[in-house]
Parts: structure tokens; sequence; C-alpha cells
């Protein structure tokens, strides 16, 4: 079995326009490489992600438009071979999936995530459980209606796909998802069975539960931001920033400990 990660990264990104690149390339924090500290493109929160949970083949759907991401990142991330779809017009989400049906096979398993996100906890997509066909990671937010609510029962089961509804009734929303080589050709099936009408996953997804199928909520994500937005930017910036403080008062406070507890340690260990 491979794992694929498949980001689709075609739209025009109006609202957050204007740029002079793709807005997957919009800097957002930064890491630290050979010694030097640079800023970080927004999509490789999610590549990141993807390489952790184990995918070491990644599939990014661009417009013909997007060679920047395609200079950006080359033909290898992370350690994960980089793979491109091209999707010719900007005809919804389902459409940019499906570019990269070919590559992934039955029994494969693909994790899914949309590059202008960032969102906590970084492994969120390992709590995906493998023996299901479809499974959402969701996030808690304010304000559902601006996203892809999923109600689900008490047993993680998926009962509809609440999209960009203003009387959304859950403040649970998908911000990835992972699904079977196998499901992923038999959403593709019903997708043409519908006349590809299908822009959002959303819609798609409940015509899957009404024919019968399955589909997961785990609800173990913590922080999402849609960085699609001048608003959304500013607070991915600051929820790195009071992540990096979390961190750094996490450190102290083991380091604390361990002078507490250790008296050599306060003189460097010495008996």
């Amino acid at each position: 079995m491979r794992r694929w990660g498949i980001v689709p990264a075609a739209g025009a990104g109006s609202r957050i326009q204007p740029l002079a690149f793709s807005k997957e390339l919009l800097p957002v924090g930064s890491r630290v490489e050979g010694g030097a500290e640079r800023p970080r493109a927004v999509s490789e929160y999610l590549l990141e992600r993807m390489v952790t949970a184990g995918a070491d083949r990644i599939c990014v759907v661009i417009s013909p438009g997007k060679s920047d991401i395609v200079e950006y990142f080359g033909a290898e991330a992370m350690g994960a071979q980089l793979f491109y779809a091209v999707q010719p017009e900007p005809v919804g989400l389902c459409d940019a999936l499906f570019r990269a049906l070919p590559l992934v096979r039955p029994e494969d398993r693909a994790l899914v995530g949309l590059p202008d996100t960032v969102w906590f906890p970084d492994d969120g997509f390992v709590a995906l459980d493998e023996r299901h066909a479809l499974s959402f990671l969701c996030f808690p937010v304010e304000h559902p209606e601006l996203f892809d609510a999923v109600v689900a029962d008490a047993d993680g089961r998926v009962r509809e796909v609440q999209v960009k509804r203003q009387d959304a009734t859950s403040h649970w929303v998908w911000g990835a998802f992972a699904l079977s080589g196998l499901a992923f050709a038999q959403l593709h099936a019903l997708w043409l069975r519908r006349d590809r009408r299908d822009e959002y996953l959303g819609t798609l997804v409940n015509a899957w539960l009404g024919e019968g199928g399955e589909a997961r909520a785990v609800c173990a994500g913590e922080t999402y931001v849609d960085v699609g937005t001048l608003h959304g930017y500013r607070a991915a910036i600051r929820a790195l920033e009071e992540r990096a403080s979390r961190r750094v008062a996490e450190w102290r406070e083991r380091t604390g400990s361990a002078l507490a507890h250790d008296p050599r340690a306060l003189d460097g260990g010495r008996e």
C-alpha cells in the first residue's frame, strides 16, 4: 500500500489578491534551515503534516498559470516525491481532487488537505483510522457557516456535511481527510453519474451517504485557520506565535522541574 498526499492548489486566491505569486506560497512563519532562518510558504505546513503521517508521494494539483509552485518545490519536498497534475479550468474542489485519481491505486491510501490553511496538531492525520474508507479530521470553529460543517452521531458516523450554511448545526468543520484508493474511485464514479455538478466535496459526500456510503468524523483537531483572507493570514501568524510561546513555556517548566528535583543540575551536574 502506498500513502499519497493530494494537495488541491489550483484556486485563484481571489480573496487575498493582489499577490505577485500563488497564494500557496504566501510566507507564513519561518523555519531554520542550515543554521539560517527563512520564510516558510503556507503550503509547507500541509506537506509536513502529510509526510508526518507517512505520505511519501504527494500530488499537487495546479492551474496552468501556477508554475511558480513547481519552481518552488521541484521534484521532492521533506523526503517525499512530488508529482503535479493540472486542472485546466477552476471548476471546483471535486474536479481538482480527481485530477490526481490516475496516480492512486485502489489499495492505496490518500491524505487530503487544503494548502492555504494552518492547523494543529501537527500529527492530525495520524488520528484518522485506516480501517475507515473515508474519515474527516474535524476542528472546532466559531463561524462554521464559513466552512463545511460536519454533523455526526455519538459514534462518529457522519450524517451530513453542511456546506457553508448560515444555519449550520455543528461547530465542527472538516479541515483534512483520508480515504482509501477504492473510496476515491467510487466517489469519482458517483461524481460522473451526477454529471460533475458537485463543486464542493460536501455535496458529493452527502450523495455518497445517501447511497449507503459511510464516513467518519474524528474530532481531534485543535486549531484551524484559513489563510485565504487578510484576517485569516493575521490569525495564522498569531496562532503560530502562540504555539511557539506555549512550547517555550513548557520547556521552561520541564527545565525548572529538573532543576528542582536534581540539585546536581544547578552546578552543571557535578558531584
